[in-house]
């Protein structure tokens, strides 16, 4: 151990490593002439700056930290001298001036041959940067520099790019031990043939500008290639297929070599001498035929019968063995305390029994046994050697010796073993003496007290029978050797009495086995171990039990026949072989023929399980064994990297039996580490993970270049070879996904092995400088289908950046990926124009085809939205996987998109309007199926436009903006939005036009029915019509759409009635009244609820007209109602909300109805109340006037102060005005004597102050009636034309001190100033007006007249 350990590199947790306890080095250091670790390459894209290991790193001044590609950052201890490799094993001359030589053999000269170790460093180079040179064309590839970084001399003769001198190899990522040694690991440049899985095919080919369907068809490829690669794959093993896996590489050669025929004949007859001279008993599961076995071995080694039966003759002839047995005595238990302190002193005596001392007579037999201290009288001198004595285990009753001894068998047939046990009485050392107990010369027989023996032994023999402290009997065991079975034996056995009056309790534990010591084999005669004569026999049979031919033979799992597992637990006893040493024979053999003949798995790590608890128990091998054993462990090893450097074709991450197979190997591997700190000689070069980890880097670049030579080879253009690097890195993606949910768990638990990093950092840079290399050469030749494999190449490449996101603790910044952006942005936005007008081709393609019928009786709107509605959502979709990093960037990127959307989804409307408008309408078709199709189309299309533009929100990255609109695109979609409600309108209006006509009719049905009809009977027509038309608008429009119709026609029906108002004067009051139970009355009882149809539709289920009939609806015309329009359009809250019903011109003719229900003077009032109730829009546009009223009860009169005014209207060239107020009350019905007063003329002010007090003697009744007011005029005074018309506000009387309630303090002001804002008279006052003007009464005329007048003085209003 201490030789190994100094060549065990250091290693150093690095970044993509942190957390996981992982850790890997990545630089060559060379110590004490030593490699300790691997080599050292950084690199990054072309014209980045490519180096190898600082120089000042060999200074020794506080060490330094080195960059691994893969690995991260990795130390290197003062003092340290590195020298780099080439990726695939190259020792690149010059790579380092910090390299010092390691031996004086230099390549070329005299002893130095090829292989002989690695060859040392040139000398110190004088500049930092001469030792800065070029690794060669295959260096450079695998060790992922761009072309074109290095420059410089070639430094082979068959190089044809600047290069170092290559090596054959690399099998790790460590160097080979420079040792005395020989390496116990082969390496080898065969691989087997093996083609990888196909990778798909590209998906579509360039599309053709203009041609919309065949671009929006690859976008959806594009689209559903990035739904699987949303977040991390599922940790769960993704497997789809139970086939077999694919068969692994078989090579003879990596087989035990193959016996000379002497040597076959030499291992047939050490076969035959096995079962001839077999000893011992035959267990159930073995065959003791005899013949059979010998049967079994004539076919195992193919002679013919007369050459078995010389064979067989030959071995009879020959010297029998000779035969011992093996004693391991473990331990006791339970025994029986025999001293005062209730334990004993136990030891044990045991010997072998011979022939004659075993012949007794019946009677004495029965009476008592043999004994070391009684037993039988023996004529003969018994050899000391025959008897053994264990060491004295004080105080105890379940003493543990695990003690062995070796007894040479006289007769097998005959021999017994013999063992007692005693407690021990005397003080003196029982191990001194049974020392002295071989000097004991002159004992006769057995009958003897051995007690005696001992004492005679301490006394030089002089001690006598009568010697006290005799030892206490324990119990003893009588085994015949004939029944030890072949296999040996491993159990209690439980302790026997001396005699029948001994008492004994206990058992003790045996380990006993029956070997031979002398073979007359020509194999013994040479020399030739039982060990090695077992490995032979081995792989013999089992090459005839489990030949390469065999069907499944991967799934065999070791099961060999009956004979042959007889014939080697025969020979394996016989040869003295250890437990260990069969574990370990078995592995060799076995691991040896799983390469020539695939083995389960299961069954070889079940072999290694088994060596390995052995192992514990025994952890020593002679030296030629364990180099043995060794030489096994590398070369299953080696055999082991093979596979895994093509993983990917051998167990495929879709296979789950592959990926079981893939479990065990891995398991077996990480088995061997079990092993290597216990060996003397070490196998191993460098730790196992670290070998993994190298032979997985070269299997992921060969697998790469494989990928890349097929798809997209480097002599190609970059036009063409575009599609192939899509192809190339979606199989990355694809790969990468697989390493992680499947690969990763099992390199991880198992060897400790970060596979997913590795693999996700050497793949992710490789096709980093490969887009980095292709995009510089491509952006000169930027063209449409260039630009559309860039994008599609983006896309993957920004999936690999996310993946690696997404991963908790990992930072795409670190990758060579970081920045790829950068060079496709011109791509991008070419691709995103052409996005736009193939959009736009496609949309006008939809709407060629569109018949403008619903697409099925489900949906209401044709086949052209729901293609607009996919185009705009899938280039929503297509957005959010763009996911541009740079905030910026992004934002406009993402603006124009929009603007491209608003514009295409305006250009789809303006295509139905001019299609619809080029259909010939059905003749006296009040409702047009393809203007209610087309309406459907502009509300599904405005949902997903908005819907889709609301996903181009601000990218992640930007602070605080996730999800927020940019202002631009904000102020786009709000646009957008009104633009297509404006076109709703208009399909509305056009759709509703149709029905212009029959309304009016219908409504100049109801105003020219004469008074003797009744009013529900005048307006049933209208109301049936309504309902019929309104059902087939519900059954041919969505809810929002049919909510925007009926909006247009209560608005077409409230005008079709101020229209029939305003055309008919001076008629009777029940002309009005009828136009007032159309517009809302409540339904009379006993009559049908108005529109059932219209509820019944607007109602859940929804049932178009005439459908199939449904309980409780009737699908009949429905009977005659009374019910109003309101209720009609309310449809109990299925319809128009009451709120909107109600407003706009409903509340224009409701008062036009009320008003013309009213008197002249209560119309007078109404004049005078709307005044009151106006209010300005704009308060400060017309100025403001303050007042200050109040009424005095004792003189009843209304005191009207006017102080100020502010803010007037410029009225005259100067900019100023001559404003002056004039106050007057109103009604005039109301206060008939009382005229107007007015202020003085203020010139040349807008701000003028008055200060006046005026006073009109009027009741307070008059005051406190309805609409009594004091109105205020203000006008501009003009000497030479009318006075102008500045503004007007009224002030209600009823709430002026002194009306409302008395005054306190009989004349004194009350009151605070008011202030009023000015305005001009609105609509509802003038139509106040206008109804008066209808009225032919003295009253309304003189009224209306005075107003006229006023009006002329505003006609020059601004």
């Amino acid at each position: 151990m201490a030789g190994f350990w100094p060549f065990v590199p250091r290693l150093l947790c690095g970044p993509g490593w942190q957390g996981s306890g992982l850790s890997y080095p990545g630089s060559s250091v060379v110590r004490d002439g030593r490699v300790l670790a691997s080599f050292y390459l950084l690199h990054r894209r072309a014209g980045y700056l490519a180096s190898v290991l600082a120089p000042e790193w060999a200074q020794g001044a506080g060490g330094a930290e080195r960059y691994d590609p893969d690995l991260g950052p990795l130390s290197a201890a003062p003092g340290d001298r590195c020298l780099p490799l080439c990726c695939h094993g190259e020792r690149c001359w010059g790579a380092s001036a910090a390299t010092t030589s390691l031996s004086s053999e230099t390549p070329g000269a005299p002893g130095w041959t090829p292989g002989s170790g690695w060859a040392p460093a040139p000398p110190l180079m004088a500049s930092a940067t001469s030792y800065l040179k070029p690794p060669c064309r295959a260096c450079r590839d695998l060790a992922g520099h761009p072309a074109g970084v290095w420059t410089g001399a070639q430094c082979h003769p068959g190089c044809g790019s600047p290069t170092m001198s290559t090596l054959l190899d690399i099998k790790s990522s460590v160097l080979r031990q420079v040792q005395v040694c020989p390496s116990f690991r082969r390496r080898t440049e065969q691989e087997p043939g093996s083609a990888s899985a196909d990778p798909q095919e590209p998906a579509t080919g360039a599309w053709k500008p203009g041609d919309g369907v065949e671009f929006f068809a690859h976008m959806r490829l594009m689209l559903k290639k990035g739904e699987g690669r949303q977040g991390l794959p599922c940790p769960e093993v993704p497997l789809r297929s139970g086939s077999p896996a694919p068969p692994e590489p078989v090579d003879p050669s990596r087989g035990l070599r193959a016996l000379a025929p002497e040597e076959v004949d030499m291992l047939y007859e050490e076969a035959l001498y096995t079962v001839l001279y077999r000893a011992g008993t035959m267990g159930p599961d073995q065959v003791d035929d005899e013949e059979a076995l010998l049967s079994y071995l004539q076919q195992v080694f193919g002679t013919s019968t007369e050459e078995h039966t010389e064979a067989i003759e030959r071995v009879r002839k020959a010297k029998a063995p000779t035969y011992a047995l093996k004693v391991s005595v473990m331990r006791a238990k339970n025994l029986l305390a025999k001293d005062p302190n209730g334990f004993s002193d136990p030891y044990c005596m045991l010997g072998i029994l011979p022939a004659s001392d075993t012949t007794r007579e019946p009677r004495a037999q029965k009476e008592q046994r043999f004994g070391f201290r009684k037993g039988s009288k023996r004529g003969g001198p018994l050899p000391a050697k025959c008897i053994q004595v264990t060491e004295v285990k004080s105080s105890t009753l379940n003493p543990v010796w695990k003690e062995h001894f070796l007894f040479e068998i006289e007769d097998v047939s005959t021999d017994q073993l013999h063992l007692d046990i005693w407690d021990h009485d005397d003080d003196v050392s029982l191990v001194e003496a049974c020392r002295k107990l071989n000097e004991v010369i002159g004992l006769k027989g057995m009958g003897r007290y051995f007690k005696q023996i001992v004492k005679s032994a301490r006394a030089n023999g002089t001690a006598g029978p009568t010697e006290d402290h005799t030892d206490d009997f324990l119990g003893c065991l009588n085994i015949p050797v004939r029944e030890v079975p072949v296999a040996g034996v491993d159990r209690w056995f439980k302790l026997e009495p001396r005699s029948s009056a001994s008492r004994v309790e206990g058992d003790c534990h045996l380990v006993l086995k029956l070997i031979t010591t002398q073979r007359d084999t020509a194999m013994s005669q040479r020399g030739r171990s039982g060990f090695l004569s077992h490995l032979l026999l081995l792989s013999h049979l089992l090459r005839f039990e489990h030949p390469a031919e065999e069907p499944n033979s991967s799934s065999w799992r070791g099961e060999l026949s009956t004979p042959a597992v007889t014939i080697l637990c025969l020979h394996g006893a016989q040869s003295n072989l250890s437990p260990l040493q069969l574990a370990v024979l078995h592995w060799q053999v076995s691991s040896r023929h799983h390469q020539t003949c695939t083995l389960d798995y299961s069954y070889l790590l079940g072999l290694l399980d088994d060596m390995q608890a052995h192992w514990e128990e025994a952890p020593s091998l002679p030296q030629e064994q364990e180099e043995g054993l060794a030489d096994s462990f590398s070369a299953f090893s080696e055999f082991g990297l093979q596979l895994l450097r093509q993983l990917r074709d051998y167990f495929p991450a879709t296979n789950s039996t592959a990926v079981y197979r893939l479990e065990l190997l891995l398991k077996c591997l990480g088995k061997l580490q079990f092993f290597q700190p216990s060996f003397e000689i070490c196998p191993f070069e460098t730790e196992l993970n670290m070998d993994v980890a190298a032979a997985l880097k070269r299997g992921n670049r060969e697998w790469y270049d494989r990928i890349l030579n097929a798809r997209s080879p480097r002599e190609q253009p970059g036009p063409q070879r575009l599609p192939g690097l899509v192809v190339l890195a979606d199989a990355i993606y694809d790969d990468l996904q697989s390493c992680y949910s499947v690969y990763a768990s099992l390199f991880h638990s198992i060897l400790n092995v970060d596979v997913f990093t590795l693999t996700f950092r050497q793949l992710e840079r490789l096709v980093a400088e490969e887009a980095w290399v292709l995009t510089e050469e491509l952006s000169p030749k930027m063209t449409l289908e260039v630009a559309s494999g860039l994008f599609e190449l983006y896309l993957t490449l920004a999936d690999l950046q996310h993946f690696w996101d997404s991963i908790p603790g990992r930072d795409s910044r670190s990758l060579a990926l970081a920045g790829i952006h950068t060079p496709f942005l011109p791509a991008v936005k070419l691709w995103l124009q052409v996005l736009r007008d193939q959009a736009k081709w496609r949309l006008q393609g939809a709407v060629d085809v569109d018949t403008l019928e619903p697409v099925d009786p489900s949906s209401r709107h044709s086949s052209s939205a729901a293609t607009a509605g996919l185009c705009l959502s899938h280039i929503q979709e297509l957005w959010v996987r763009l996911a541009w990093p740079d905030p910026a960037q992004a934002q406009g990127l993402g603006t124009q998109l929009g603007q491209d959307m608003c514009e295409a989804t305006l250009f789809y409307t303006e295509l139905l309007r001019k299609k619809v408008d080029t259909q010939p309408g059905a003749a006296g078709e009040a409702v047009s199926e393809a203007l209610c199709v087309v309406l459907n189309n502009v509300e599904l299309v405005r949902k997903a436009a908005g819907q889709a533009l609301k996903g181009l929100a601000w990218p992640e990255g930007a602070p605080g903006l996730e999800g927020v609109l940019p202002r631009p695109l904000l102020s786009c979609t709000q646009a957008l939005d009104d633009d297509l409600q404006r076109e709703a309108h208009t399909v509305t209006a056009h759709l509703t036009s149709k029905m212009v006509g029959d309304i009016r009719k219908y409504v100049q049905h109801i105003s020219l029915s004469p008074d003797s009809i009744q009013n529900d009977e005048a307006v049933a027509p209208l109301m049936k019509y309504l309902d019929e038309k309104l059902a087939l608008l519900n059954s041919s429009l969505v809810k929002g759409n049919l909510s925007r119709v009926l909006e247009a026609l209560w608005e077409l029906l409230l005008q079709a009635i101020l229209q029939a108002l305003g055309a008919n004067r001076d008629v009777s009051a029940d002309f009005y009244s009828r136009f007032h139970f159309t517009l809302e009355v409540e339904p009379r009882e006993g009559t049908f609820p108005a529109g059932p149809r219209l509820r019944a539709a607007l109602t859940p289920p929804f049932i178009p007209t005439g459908s199939a009939a449904t309980p409780g609806l009737s699908t009949a015309p429905p009977p005659v109602n009374a019910e109003a329009l309101v209720t009609f359009f309310h449809a109990d809250g299925q319809g128009l909300p009451l709120e909107s019903l109600r407003d706009g011109s409903y509340k224009r003719l409701k008062e036009e109805l009320r008003l013309h229900k009213c008197s002249t003077r209560e119309c007078i009032e109404q004049f005078y109340l709307d005044k009151l109730k106006q209010r300005t829009l704009e308060q400060n546009r017309f100025g403001r006037l303050s007042v200050r009223c109040h009424y005095e009860a004792a003189e009843q009169r209304l005191a009207v102060e006017v102080l100020h005014a502010a803010d007037l209207l410029p009225l005259d060239a100067n900019g100023l005005s001559d404003p002056f107020v004039i106050v007057e009350l109103g009604p005039p019905h109301l206060f008939p004597l009382v005229r107007s007063q007015r202020t003085q003329v203020k010139t040349r002010t807008l701000h003028p102050v008055y200060d006046e007090l005026f006073y009109f003697s009027v009741p307070a009744e008059a005051c406190r009636r309805r609409g009594a007011c004091v109105l205020f005029t203000v006008m501009d005074h003009d000497w030479l034309s009318t006075n102008d018309f500045a503004g007007e506000a009224a002030l209600g009387l009823g709430g002026v001190s002194g009306v409302a309630r008395p005054q306190v303090g009989g004349g004194a002001r009350a009151g605070q100033p008011v202030t009023l804002h000015l305005c001009r008279p609105r609509a509802q006052v003038r139509s106040a007006l206008r109804m008066l003007e209808g009225r032919t009464s003295k009253e309304a005329q003189e009224f209306v007249k005075k107003l006229k007048e006023l009006e002329k003085c505003m006609e020059a209003d601004p």
